[in-house]
């Protein structure tokens, strides 16, 4: 979280500019980005994007329910199966610091969550652009969208070749660019229709904030 504000601070965000973040906050390190939700929920300028992570988050949104017999007689063998893969996936350290937090608290993290959308399209600098978290699953150019199912959304793994929307510039994260080579360590990609600009934060990598009006990139160092 401290290094995100600095990173803001860096880039002089202010009341007059507008911040959209790609999704991934949570299970993320420290205490599992659940700081950076509660300062979220009171901006007015900021945007969250959905991620597969806060998705796997809602998903399993059943473990903040209080405990009854019926609450317990309905955890099917599909919840525990999202349960595990949530814990393999990094959700345990978010699951603990979640579980510190008042219920009404912990509601209106979820509640912030469930709206959240799973893309945004914006003009900046004289150019449009499409803001989702991990590009496109078997995307088609014919295809809207508004038409790809939310998976798709959050779990594509693009390829240095794919082409997208050709008239808009989509802008995504959720694959680090160093997995694209040793070549793309630090830095962020960008093709004739897409950027990935994930650099690997979660990963002890540096961050980066991409001014889209102008391209300029903002880092730490």
């Amino acid at each position: 979280m401290e290094r995100f504000l600095q990173l803001l601070e860096k880039a002089s965000f202010g009341k007059n500019d507008f911040l959209y973040i790609l999704g991934d906050v949570v299970d993320r390190n420290g205490d599992g980005g659940v700081e950076m939700l509660q300062w979220l929920m009171y901006q007015t300028n900021v945007q969250l994007i959905m991620g597969n992570h806060e998705a796997m988050l809602l998903a399993s949104a059943f473990l903040f329910d209080e405990m009854t017999e019926d609450t317990v007689n309905a955890y099917t063998a599909e919840k525990v199966d999202i349960f595990t893969r949530y814990l393999l996936d990094g959700g345990e350290v978010t699951l603990k610091a979640m579980y510190k937090l008042p219920k009404d608290t912990q509601q209106d993290i979820l509640d912030y969550l469930r709206d959240c959308p799973y893309y945004e399209t914006v003009g900046a600098g004289g150019r449009d652009y499409i803001l989702v978290h991990s590009g496109f699953e078997k995307f088609a150019s014919d295809k809207r969208i508004e038409d790809y199912a939310d998976e798709e959304l959050l779990w594509a793994c693009p390829e240095l070749t794919d082409v997208y929307y050709k008239k808009v510039m989509t802008v995504f994260g959720h694959t680090p660019t160093f997995s694209f080579g040793d070549e793309y360590e630090d830095k962020i990609i960008k093709t004739d229709t897409w950027m990935d600009i994930d650099m690997g934060a979660g990963f002890g990598h540096e961050p980066v904030l991409l001014r889209l009006d102008d391209m300029k990139e903002f880092r730490l160092s």
